[in-house]
């Protein structure tokens, strides 16, 4: 990024990638930089790990951070990813896309906090104690312990994340919740039938809480038949706009850049992988060589989706709620000042 357009982004209100697993090196930090991209929700805890092993990321989560400290900075309130914007530094927010990892005591709830976890789901794709992910195979609504997840979360002010969570699951939530929830990556059923999207009442059950539902590029959510391009993402935006309003709709990449093999995406997220119903209904181009949405291949493409919402016709405000404002706004309402 030049000079001039640097000082610009800096004069914005800070982008925010509402939902990022990418892996944590020096390379990495400065291509989402280089992005234009303030502040990431960093799944810092793999989904299905055990408490020791989900404190075991998190320590390597914090040791990255501090070994690159003039690159980035963890961040725990508005206040610090604004500062960190301002120092040309990415905010890392520490965030999990599950809790089954503390589901056998919910009071570590509190410890995450203190600790500076500020984002949570309360299930990933399967079945927990404390609901149904969207793949559980008989799915149903939040339990008794879900519910008292849902207080507890609420009490030490951590933002609820509904993205892989069970439709009824997930309403539940965002009704017994007394703060916002969103959907950090969660793109619209109705524009690509994927299991991993959202139907509209859940939309819009998101939103009547005062949150947002954040569009994503992971292929399998945009586009099946043909590789998808930046024009779905901007579809999923103008969708969501009609549907809930500007101030409901966030940006999510979901955008991984693992420097995995071949075999080892096959493995896991490759439509061979861990979840067949959600990546093995694609078309033949869903290959190793084009597992990104066409034109947004890294963090470093973040700058292609500000530039072309404001072709789109979208003001300079509104990109700037779309890409971090809202998000920012859920996050203080949730966090606190």
């Amino acid at each position: 990024m030049d000079q001039i357009a640097a000082r610009n982004h800096r004069e914005r209100t800070p982008v925010v990638d509402g939902l990022n697993c990418a892996i944590l090196t020096r390379d990495q930090f400065q291509r989402t930089l280089d992005g234009r991209v303030a502040a990431i929700n960093l799944t810092s805890l793999r989904p299905a790990n055990d408490l020791a092993a989900s404190m075991s990321d998190l320590a390597k989560a914090l040791a990255v951070a501090a070994a690159n400290a003039d690159l980035v900075s963890i961040v725990t309130s508005v206040a610090e990813i604004r500062q960190a914007a301002e120092q040309g530094k990415l905010g890392i927010i520490l965030g999990t896309q599950n809790s089954t990892f503390l589901e056998h005591d919910l009071s570590l709830i509190r410890v995450m906090q203190r600790v500076g976890v500020r984002i949570m789901q309360p299930t990933y794709m399967e079945q927990n104690a404390l609901g149904s992910g969207v793949l559980a195979p008989e799915p149903a609504g939040l339990t008794a312990k879900g519910h008292e997840w849902v207080a507890l979360m609420n009490e030490a002010r951590i933002l609820i994340d509904l993205s892989h969570v069970g439709y009824q699951t997930a309403m539940d939530a965002a009704k017994a919740s007394k703060r916002p929830v969103i959907c950090s990556h969660s793109n619209a059923r109705k524009l690509c039938d994927s299991l991993r999207n959202i139907p509209d009442d859940q939309i819009r059950a998101v939103a009547d809480t005062g949150g947002t539902v954040g569009v994503t590029l992971w292929p399998p959510m945009l586009r099946h038949a043909t590789r998808p391009t930046l024009e779905d993402f901007f579809a999923q935006v103008d969708y969501m706009v009609n549907l809930v309003g500007i101030e409901h709709v966030a940006f999510g990449s979901d955008c991984s850049e693992q420097t995995k093999t071949e075999e080892e995406w096959q493995s896991s997220f490759g439509p061979r992988g861990i979840y067949p119903q959600v990546t093995g209904i694609l078309g033949d181009w869903f290959v190793f060589t084009q597992r990104f949405t066409e034109g947004y291949e890294s963090l470093a493409h973040t700058g292609r989706l500000i530039d072309g919402l404001a072709a789109r016709g979208y003001s300079e405000a509104d990109v700037d709620k779309i890409m971090g404002g809202n998000l920012l706004r859920v996050y203080e309402d949730v966090w606190g000042r």
